[in-house]
């Protein structure tokens, strides 16, 4: 009896990628794609557009690698009747704990100072300077999904005040809920972007917001480079309208502009937010998981909302 046909798109980690050859017959996109039933989107940020879906006849499924699945079109995908899936959860508190980090490396100039002491100056007899503390700020976090909460707990645990900006405020948390970002902005000096990407969110984090961080604001993006005007944010940490940033997504990735390269006060990481073994070890397990429970159950484990489960008559 034939098995399943996969199209196979982008990275996946060995463990993944031996599950769906031993599941499933995986095919690339210079095979015959006629029998696709099942996309398996890994990482390295391989669209799947109309265009890709309409090429497939029998497609029922496309299971996303990570959280974020801008990338997918998921409303052709939803007129097609194709189910999109991606991988919760098991990444959460691998992301927060990036963005913590994040938030100490720039709060605290850790990069700068470890910088600092490999050139000498520390030998050289003078101190680093002083430097900001987390102590006295107050953190708005915009996108208060999963990842958002994971945080706040962190931040809960050392005493650092909290308020949050989503599209819909969550009763169920102790902390502030700002319907306007703007307004959130104002009130508070330090800003962590975990939005996802799309239109709905591109460029939010605009020349207003930043500027009303102030001199002393902090921004931190761990969500989608897409929802940040980079061209405001290069200006406003070059002008000193805030005092750094820290980021760890790009709108063009793996792009990045030289003029945030040459910055002294941006902290900037290569998309690392779940980039540990054992958490990509588990993205990829959910994501076949995602496909073989649908060819063998006929149910996905983790269905997006744009494509809702289960299915109306």
């Amino acid at each position: 009896m034939p098995t399943v046909e996969i199209l196979s798109l982008g990275s996946l980690p060995d463990g993944a990628a031996k599950s769906l050859a031993e599941r499933f017959t995986v095919r690339g996109l210079a095979d015959n794609l006629a029998a696709i039933r099942g996309i398996a989107r890994g990482g390295g940020h391989s669209p799947v557009d109309g265009t890709l879906i309409d090429r497939l006849p029998k497609l029922d499924i496309i299971a996303n690698f990570g959280v974020g699945y801008d990338g997918i079109d998921v409303v052709r995908a939803a007129e097609r009747g194709v189910l999109v899936t991606n991988t919760p959860d098991v990444l959460t508190e691998e992301v927060a704990d990036v963005a913590l980090a994040l938030l100490l490396m720039t709060v605290r100039e850790l990069s700068a100072a470890e910088r600092y002491l490999r050139a000498g100056k520390w030998a050289g007899g003078t101190p680093y300077p002083l430097t900001g503390t987390l102590r006295d700020r107050t953190i708005g976090i915009a996108g208060f999904g999963r990842i958002g909460g994971a945080l706040a707990r962190r931040l809960d645990a050392m005493q650092v005040p909290v308020v949050y900006h989503a599209r819909h405020p969550r009763p169920e948390t102790p902390y502030r809920y700002y319907a306007d970002l703007h307004a959130m902005a104002v009130d508070v000096d330090t800003l962590v972007a975990i939005l996802p990407g799309g239109p709905q969110t591109r460029n939010c984090i605009n020349a207003g917001v930043l500027k009303a961080l102030g001199v002393n604001g902090v921004f931190v993006n761990i969500g989608r480079g897409s929802a940040v005007d980079e061209t405001a944010l290069i200006a406003a940490l070059r002008e000193g309208t805030i005092r750094v940033a820290g980021l760890d997504v790009f709108a063009d990735e793996p792009a990045v502009p030289p003029e945030l390269i040459a910055l002294p006060n941006a902290v900037l990481l290569p998309h690392v937010g779940s980039a540990s073994t054992y958490t990509r070890a588990a993205m990829g397990q959910l994501m076949f998981d995602n496909l073989k429970n649908w060819f063998e159950q006929g149910e996905p484990l983790t269905p997006v909302p744009e494509t809702p489960w289960p299915r109306k008559a």
